[in-house]
């Protein structure tokens, strides 16, 4: 039979026991800041929505002459059956410019209006691209320095119809840190690869620098013209591990007069290639490369074949 004493100790043992499992595993997650749980419904629509990344269904780089576009084996650019009809129609192209001739009998409209032929307008330097429909396809022309490249979407892709949703790190309060914006002399670049091998000179805007355990970090900044703020492509411990490979995007807002901002790497999301093939997402530079992990953000899609 057990003592008072041993007793006694026996049941204070557990109680230590009890709270410290509590304090470990058992307390309930953080509440989500409603700004963090917004941005992720816009996240999610922005990837899987009938618009999003995952919708991608082809990118193809025009030569020069003429080109033949739809689902057939036939044609110079082939689509599933299921995403167009057999011709579509034929690109043409001399130097930049790219005349789109649909194939008769084929219903092809741009801005509600059935066309017939017609010029098409690139992205380049972020001007809206001419949009052409047929059915549920839609595919418009990008600029990727000299490339031109036609870009097909559709709301029937397999990647969307199988899309896997975006998992996230328990939001953390710690992984949102005080930071200074850095000058750097006027018309300083930094060059930035692609997925596809092209390399191409970027402003850098500055750099935003931070501490993590008293250590300092530096990551360089380029202007977004979208969102109008400051855009960081990075790399960290996680990446290839628990998050893309290919390094994380992270935006962060302008400072004021006296250069503070906040970094906050719970908003850090995956580049728009872990969801296609058809993208071209720029890569990190090496300037960009963190030493040490950060466990906060956009998981590794599960759907990633890397």
């Amino acid at each position: 039979m057990m003592s008072h004493s041993r007793g006694f100790a026996w049941v204070l043992l557990s109680g230590f026991l009890m709270a410290g499992m509590g304090a470990v595993g058992g307390t309930e997650p953080l509440p989500e800041p409603p700004d963090w749980t917004a941005w992720k419904a816009k996240r999610l629509e922005s990837v899987a929505g009938t618009n999003g990344w995952a919708t991608l269904v082809g990118l193809f780089w025009l030569p020069e002459g003429t080109s033949t576009f739809g689902s057939s084996s036939s044609n110079t650019f082939v689509l599933l059956p299921q995403l167009a009809p057999a011709n579509i129609g034929s690109f043409v192209r001399s130097g930049t410019n790219v005349e789109f001739i649909a194939q008769p009998g084929v219903e092809v409209t741009t801005n509600h209006s059935r066309v017939e032929r017609l010029n098409l307008r690139s992205d380049d330097a972020g001007a809206s691209p001419t949009v052409v429909t047929v059915g549920q396809l839609r595919f418009f022309l990008i600029q990727r320095g000299e490339r031109l490249g036609i870009r097909a979407k559709s709301p029937l892709a397999p990647t969307r119809v199988h899309f896997l949703g975006l998992d996230y790190f328990p939001y953390q309060p710690d992984w949102r840190l005080d930071g200074q914006f850095e000058a750097v002399p006027a018309g300083t670049t930094v060059q930035i690869a692609d997925v596809t091998g092209a390399v191409k000179a970027e402003t850098v805007a500055g750099a935003v620098t931070f501490e993590v355990g008293g250590k300092p970090y530096r990551l360089l900044a380029l202007d977004d013209d979208e969102t109008h703020d400051l855009w960081l492509i990075f790399k960290d411990g996680t990446s290839g591990r628990t998050t893309h490979g290919g390094g994380r995007f992270l935006h962060v807002a302008k400072p004021g007069p006296d250069g503070r901002l906040t970094v906050d790497f719970n908003f850090a999301y995956s580049p728009p290639c872990t969801y296609t093939p058809f993208a071209t997402c720029p890569l990190p530079p090496r300037e960009n490369y963190l030493t040490l992990a950060v466990p906060a953000g956009e998981k590794k899609y599960r759907g990633e074949t890397e």
